[in-house]
């Protein structure tokens, strides 16, 4: 089975509190809301105390065309990339030794949040040692979906590839999509959740030669994956793309969709492997804001403790698309996992879609 062996985070320069992002929205929305002070109070609500942006709070409040903020997301994209993959295979907590760049089979690049052809793997790949025949996948579009979907198309490349180590490399750069001109509720609630965030995660076949790079005692295989849409919901979440840019679309319905349509999709997940949601020792689970962690926590029945992690990387680092869930493996991969535990990897995305990976920890 494919295994998780390293993931790695880089956090975007500027650390900007929660209180800080809240007035800019005042001073910008003021006009457009009578019950202004109403719908701020998302931002304390949220629990979000801060986020990383790649520029400075200022910046967001000047007028910049779609062109200036795509060519700073590629620019961005590619340096912090670069950084998050030398990270992901050089970390002393899950590596013994470093993993060396043209021993990388694949890299699977995940955003949704700015566009480059060729794309940043291609790119990054021009600044680092990469075997020049190392495969490119990248994958647009699947939005907070796409970390956990990245895993799981690298797991299933491993699966025919046993051999191969793999790169999932997950840039968000959600501040640079901001549109200072659209005034709608979802963009001031957007204003109050998404973050810029980078990580990478190295995936080895059974077949490669794990044991010589591998640190931890226990590490986690991923042995189930699977993706669910869900019909005539394409209006739930995603982009409007217009002559300005990417306007996001954010449907307040989201935690009643959470409550009403995850917990079958996920029983039947686990049912085919005989298995049930009592049977999970951690929750992977992707935060896409305090209402979305409150919808799994009553839609699953579980125990608030089994999202502290995530609600934790929500709190410190806000809601970072695809990058985000990574953030929340990395924090389970960090604890000392009895071998034979079960992780439930969950993310919720587009389309509107879910992705699911069972996770089992092995010596």
């Amino acid at each position: 089975m494919p295994s998780i062996i390293s993931v790695a985070e880089v956090l975007p320069p500027f650390e900007i509190r929660q209180e800080q992002v809240c007035e800019f929205a005042r001073k910008l929305f003021a006009k457009s809301f009578k019950d202004i002070e109403r719908l701020l109070q998302a931002f304390p609500n949220g629990q979000i105390e801060k986020r990383h942006f790649v520029k400075e709070i200022d910046w967001y409040g000047d007028e910049h065309s779609f062109e200036e903020k795509n060519a700073a997301i590629v620019e961005a994209a590619v340096t912090l990339g670069k950084e998050a993959i030398t990270k992901c295979l050089n970390d002393s907590l899950f590596l013994k030794k470093t993993v060396p760049y043209d021993e990388i089979d694949a890299i699977f690049f995940i955003t949704t949040t700015g566009i480059a052809t060729p794309s940043i793997e291609a790119r990054i790949m021009n600044r680092l040692p990469f075997n020049p025949h190392t495969k490119r996948i990248p994958i647009w579009g699947l939005g907070c979906a796409g970390g956990a979907a990245g895993l799981s198309r690298a797991a299933e490349y491993c699966l025919a590839f046993p051999k191969a180590k793999v790169l999932v490399l997950s840039v968000e750069l959600c501040s640079l999509t901001f549109q200072r001109n659209d005034r709608s509720k979802s963009n001031l609630i957007g204003t109050s959740l998404f973050a810029d965030g980078i990580a990478c995660a190295l995936l080895c076949g059974d077949s490669s030669d794990i044991d010589n790079y591998r640190k931890k005692t226990t590490f986690p295989s991923i042995i189930a994956t699977e993706s669910t849409l869900m019909p005539d919901s394409l209006d739930v979440m995603g982009w409007d793309v217009k002559n300005d840019g990417l306007f996001v679309v954010f449907s307040r319905d989201i935690p009643q969709i959470i409550r009403n349509w995850l917990k079958p999709v996920i029983t039947s997940f686990l049912a085919e492997k005989r298995l049930d949601l009592e049977k999970m020792d951690y929750l992977i689970a992707h935060p896409g804001g305090k209402k979305v962690l409150d919808a799994y926590r009553k839609a699953l029945d579980i125990p608030e403790a089994m999202t502290e992690i995530s609600s934790e990387v929500l709190k410190q680092f806000g809601n970072m698309s695809s990058a985000t869930i990574l953030y929340v493996l990395r924090r389970v991969m960090e604890l000392d996992i009895s071998p034979g535990s079960y992780g439930l990897c969950t993310a919720l995305g587009p389309g509107f879609s879910s992705e699911l990976l069972l996770l089992r920890w092995f010596e």
